[in-house]
């Protein structure tokens, strides 16, 4: 008998590299034929190595990051949220799971965790933006009991895409 070793933890330095692919990946995955093709690449090139260091090093910024047998799968970013017209306390900037790791339940458990970690913080409530053409980042925050409280837009080069914020009390 065989089984899967799945953990959550904080990232260390050391994970710079894993998390770096996992974005590009998770990102050329979520966003191809959304977003328009070269402001996509600019947005992936920003975020090299170094960048993950600076970002894993940076207390303000806290991460989780998921693992299957060693392997980066998913990673998520939270902290207190941005936008003063969304009525709660706590945000997940980012939440990403590799492609072939979808279906594991990683993107619930990283949710979940990201959550309780806003609420041990001090910022309960939690909200999250997808693009409205990311039928399957919507489809999953809505399944998770998200509910859509507001719209807002955000602008690639010259393409102007909507934006959905989900939340929870």
């Amino acid at each position: 008998m065989s089984t899967l070793a799945i953990d959550l933890r904080s990232p260390c330095v050391e994970d710079a590299i894993a998390l770096c692919r996992a974005h590009d990946d998770t990102w050329r995955y979520a966003y191809r034929g959304i977003i328009p093709g070269r402001e996509l690449e600019r947005m992936v090139m920003r975020r090299g190595e170094d960048w993950w260091q600076r970002a894993i090093r940076n207390r303000g910024r806290r991460m989780l990051i998921a693992t299957v047998a060693g392997e980066l799968a998913g990673y998520a970013s939270f902290g207190r949220n941005r936008v003063a017209s969304i009525p709660v306390s706590g945000e997940i900037f980012e939440l990403y799971v590799r492609p072939e790791y979808h279906g594991l339940g990683l993107g619930r458990r990283l949710l979940t965790c990201s959550r309780a970690a806003l609420d041990e913080l001090g910022w309960p409530g939690l909200g999250i933006w997808a693009l409205r053409d990311n039928e399957d980042a919507c489809r999953f925050y809505l399944s998770m009991g998200g509910v859509e409280t507001a719209r807002g837009s955000e602008t690639f080069g010259t393409t102007t895409l909507e934006k959905i914020a989900f939340t929870w009390s």
